[in-house]
């Protein structure tokens, strides 16, 4: 087969004008994020931010993806969450250390790149990052026809914040009979989906996706598809008054609460002292999965755990009216570091 120009690569599967396209319409987007620190327009060859008002400051970075979850908003041709998603996450991993967020960078890879698809993504990771003073300063679309099938995408961020070095939070200060509170999760938000895709068979037929559950008021579909909820808005005013954060993430709670413990101590967690929302008992109905196996993969209704003293704990609870006192710490002489009961 012949071809003249770029039609050579368009025949190859990779649209120039759809890219091209695709990246006018992630503009206007992004520029609805800059700060007054942002120096360069989309298109440069990197972006440019200048650092400032911080005496000791310390740059706080992280990087991740939305998962499998993609698959879902595929299936129901919805993408304006996911990049929701995909800001929260990254910012809530940040500010387990105590950091404001600055700026952030999106990575979008696709098998068939459709600049409508793109700008809808991008809608979700501008409106977050909105919402938390965050500047989408940059990112990548790249069309891999041969690695992504034409519907598939895989979805990333980068993530820079600060946080002046004596302000770090890092969980050293953390001690014997600490009070363990509990955020509520929004729902699963960003993992355990290809669990629960294989659950329910969701890639061989997605029709699960679309029947109604009245205990979660919403479909399956619907319910998979909650954002990620943030935290940064409501923790940020209070941190001076908590010694440790755990975002709960892949690996659940007993995965990520003992990554801020310090040597002879485990967190003791009560799980009747919260609300398990409805879908985590249909994941584990449907899929006939054993109770620590579901602590080990969701959320299980808690999205962050912060752990502060006794005495901060009616101050705390003011504060953040959904917070409920989850556990404690306790000395341990095993290497077990998170005990539910």
């Amino acid at each position: 087969m012949k071809s003249k120009g770029n039609e050579a690569y368009a025949l190859a599967g990779v649209d120039i004008k759809a890219a091209d396209k695709a990246k006018e319409l992630i503009k206007q987007h992004a520029r609805s994020t800059f700060r007054p620190e942002v120096l360069t327009d989309i298109g440069l060859f990197g972006g440019m931010f200048e650092f400032k008002g911080y005496s000791e400051p310390v740059l706080v970075s992280s990087t991740d993806g939305v998962g499998t979850k993609v698959k879902i908003a595929s299936l129901l041709d919805k993408h304006d969450t996911v990049g929701i998603d995909l800001v929260n996450h990254c910012v809530n991993d940040i500010l387990a250390c105590g950091a404001t967020p600055l700026f952030f960078l999106d990575y979008i890879a696709m098998g068939k790149l459709v600049p409508k698809r793109i700008e809808s993504i991008v809608s979700g990771v501008a409106k977050a990052c909105r919402s938390v003073g965050c500047a989408l300063i940059g990112g990548e679309t790249a069309e891999m026809p041969g690695v992504y099938e034409v519907d598939d995408y895989d979805l990333v961020g980068f993530i820079v914040g600060a946080v002046e070095k004596k302000n770090i939070i890092n969980g050293n200060s953390i001690s014997l009979n600490d009070i363990i509170l509990g955020l509520p999760s929004s729902g699963l938000h960003t993992n355990g989906y290809s669990l629960v895709r294989q659950t329910f068979r969701i890639d061989k037929d997605p029709s699960p996706l679309q029947v109604f559950y009245p205990e979660m008021e919403r479909t399956l579909g619907a319910e998979l598809l909650k954002p990620h909820r943030c935290y940064y808005s409501e923790l940020k005013p209070i941190l001076p008054m908590i010694k440790g954060l755990a975002h709960i993430t892949g690996g659940g709670l007993t995965g990520n609460l003992p990554r801020i413990l310090p040597p002879g101590l485990a967190a003791h967690i009560n799980k009747n002292t919260w609300h398990i929302p409805p879908i985590f008992n249909l994941i584990q109905k449907q899929g006939n999965i054993e109770e620590t196996e579901m602590y080990h993969v969701f959320n299980m209704g808690i999205g962050m755990a912060v752990i502060c003293s006794p005495q901060h704990v009616a101050k705390l609870t003011d504060a953040l009216p959904e917070a409920k006192v989850i556990g404690k710490l306790i000395k341990t002489p095993k290497s077990q570091k998170i005990i539910i009961r």
